[in-house]
């Protein structure tokens, strides 16, 4: 195994994972850019935002998307939520979903995320029939035991698993409804990867 290798409770003390508040005043007008698309035409009835920083994008969509969840693991959030907003403190590698959703994103947060490949097969399963799961997503950051990066083990394996993979973006997508299965088993996190294509330090993370 890798000497530098972290657990996910480990992960999370990080100053690296610390360092994503870079992305907690993020509005909603900066979606569109990051990721692509239109959250509200997007969103149908009802949309989780995983890594939502402060909330702010969610609150801004209140009252036009009839359910939004932000789910972020520090809790800092912009202001109270008002009806149909609904914020959660909680590690995305562990909270799950309890219903099918339109609409599930994830700007730049993946970054710091251990299991990233986890997180992206559970996130995808619950979409509801033509929901759409979009995040940031650096593959170069899938390494395997060895240290090497997945390559195209790791894209042609998310092909097969329904998912599309912009490269040059940065961009993962899926189309619900699904349960895809990546065949890599999680082994741990390198927290001092150094920077990725955003300029901040990011994680990379282990599987066989």
């Amino acid at each position: 195994m890798h000497p530098r290798l972290v657990d996910d409770e480990t992960l999370a003390g990080s100053s690296v994972v610390a360092n994503c508040a870079m992305n907690r005043e993020r509005g909603l007008s900066s979606y569109q850019r990051e990721l692509g698309i239109d959250v509200l035409a997007s969103a149908g009835r009802s949309w989780v935002d995983l890594c939502c920083g402060s909330g702010k994008a969610l609150l801004e969509a209140a009252g036009r998307v009839e359910n939004v969840t932000g789910v972020d693991l520090v809790g800092h959030f912009h202001s109270a939520p008002p009806p149909g907003v609904r914020f959660v403190t909680a590690s995305v590698d562990t909270w799950e979903l309890d219903g099918p959703v339109d609409l599930v994103t994830c700007v730049h947060g993946v970054h710091y995320v251990g299991d990233k490949l986890g997180l992206l097969e559970r996130a995808a399963s619950w979409l509801a029939p033509g929901g759409l799961l979009v995040a940031n997503f650096e593959a170069v950051s899938i390494r395997l035991g060895d240290g090497l990066a997945a390559g195209r083990r790791l894209t042609k394996a998310l092909r097969e698993a329904g998912f599309s993979y912009d490269g040059r973006r940065h961009r993962v997508r899926f189309t619900g409804p699904g349960r895809p299965r990546l065949p890599f088993t999680y082994l741990g996190a390198d927290d001092q990867a150094g920077p990725n294509y955003t300029g901040q330090p990011a994680v990379h993370s282990y599987y066989d």
